[in-house]
């Protein structure tokens, strides 16, 4: 199976429950973001920007649980900003296990390691000690890493432990290049690599999370994919890259770029993902074959942004995770008061004219499980769809130069590294000049990038 069995049905109970009683709207995932401060600044996320002057708030422990138990939703994926910044991240994550919740972190996995070791110091026994002898010979952990974790851990929140209703759910737009561009910080892909490669030697279950954006190189999505399959990652979600109003806002003011340069038509959509059925075949693509068809431009269907809401430090956040028209106390209230008929695209006409290039998985992915603009057999295809022997990892995908960027010298900030150490004038900025792909939250620092690029323009102007 592609998704496993106990989730497969926990899922499908919670819409049949909902369908039987004829509930005409109802919540299918949670995006639940307890705070948006992060450590990464990353190329079209406005999340950050658009609540700029929040960073520092977060929601209480008690409200994020309560929030769960509010909209009732079986899957809660725990966004933000960065969510391992988030202080009582292990009791959240603990919670949402204790009400039976299936628990995505959605993470760029910068401090990934640390909750891992944590884990391994919670746990630690001499029983271990050849797990921690395979991490030591594969550079994962370090020799002082090792004898901390040998201390154990006696005092602070539960760690993080490994669970069958429990992914992690790792950023990664492309390959090393691509992907340090994105998030405006070299180092990074390789750092989250090195997660996932130890999330799986400890027995997690880890995702990739992937955007794609008008200069993403198809090509190059497939090889990551390839990649990460030989590292035996569980599954993979992927969208595209839509220009709500905070990106493009961030776009023009903090990079000086042109939205429509960045950003998909739906016509554009339709272009990248010509291959996505053919990529589900191949790899563990989460989500409905029927979503998969529209983003592949063969059929319709109808925004149900309803059925995944956003829960943050404002409350509920409407009419969906990327656009903001208002927040309300209460998810029913948001249920009631919205008037969903006013946003989406019917027939190829946009309701809103935001939505108009809107074919993002928050908005549309649940529309091919709750069966909107039903076509004969849709049913049987999801089911055949997700019961079939999940693909077997891609061996060949070893063979893929993944660490194209930074590990080998040529990262994004190589150019204007080299401008700084021979003094030469008129180098560009990667981060104005080059396209790339993807996007995630992120609001951390910039100062390598900024200080950096100060130095090439005093070059340019002695």
């Amino acid at each position: 199976m592609r998704f496993p069995l106990a989730l497969t049905v926990k899922i499908a109970r919670h819409i049949i429950k909902h369908k039987v009683r004829r509930t005409p709207r109802f919540a299918l995932v949670l995006q639940l973001e307890p705070l948006h401060t992060c450590n990464l600044t990353c190329t079209g996320c406005g999340r950050i920007r658009e609540y700029s002057t929040s960073l520092k708030d977060m929601m209480s422990l008690e409200d994020c649980l309560a929030s769960a138990q509010e909209c009732g939703a079986p899957m809660v994926s725990v966004c933000g900003g960065e969510p391992l910044i988030y202080p009582k991240i292990e009791e959240l994550v603990a919670g949402l296990l204790r009400q039976d919740r299936i628990v995505y972190i959605c993470t760029n996995g910068m401090f990934m390691r640390k909750k891992l070791k944590d884990y391994l110091a919670s746990v630690y026994a001499p029983r271990i000690e050849p797990t921690l002898t395979r991490l030591l010979d594969e550079k994962l952990i370090s020799g002082k890493d090792a004898e901390l974790i040998r201390k154990g851990k006696h005092d602070g929140p539960p760690a993080i432990k490994p669970s069958k209703w429990m992914y992690w759910n790792v950023h990664i737009d492309g390959l090393e290049y691509t992907h340090d561009l994105i998030v405006e910080r070299e180092g990074v892909f390789k750092e989250a690599v090195e997660a996932i490669r130890m999330a799986k030697i400890l027995g997690y279950q880890v995702a990739t999370n992937t955007t794609v954006y008008k200069e993403t190189d198809v090509k190059e999505i497939e090889q990551m994919f390839e990649f990460f399959s030989s590292l035996a990652v569980d599954g993979h979600t992927i969208s595209p890259g839509y220009d709500y109003d905070a990106a493009k806002r961030d776009m023009a003011s903090r990079l000086g770029r042109k939205p429509e340069d960045f950003f998909l038509t739906r016509a554009m959509t339709i272009e990248k993902f010509a291959k996505i059925q053919e990529w589900g075949e191949r790899f563990t693509i989460f989500g409905t074959p029927v979503y998969q068809e529209f983003l592949a431009g063969k059929r319709e269907l109808t925004c149900t942004a309803w059925a995944i809401p956003t829960r943050n430090i404002k409350g509920w956040k409407a009419p969906c995770y990327l656009m903001t028209d208002g927040h309300y106390a209460r998810y029913q209230e948001m249920l009631d008061k919205v008037d969903w008929n006013k946003y989406g695209v019917v027939n190829g006409v946009a309701r809103d004219p935001r939505c108009e290039n809107c074919m993002v998985h928050c908005g549309y992915d649940p529309s091919g499980a709750l069966g909107t603009n039903y076509h004969r057999g849709d049913n049987w295809k999801n089911i055949r769809y997700n019961f079939a022997a999940k693909p077997k990892p891609y061996s060949a995908g070893r063979q893929v130069n993944a660490f194209n960027g930074v590990s080998i010298g040529k990262g994004h900030l190589a150019e204007a590294k080299a401008a700084i150490n021979t003094g030469l004038a008129g180098a560009k900025s990667a981060f104005q000049n080059n396209g790339g792909a993807g996007g995630a939250c992120g609001s951390g620092d910039t100062s390598q990038r900024d200080e950096l690029l100060a130095k090439v323009r005093a070059a340019k102007n002695p």
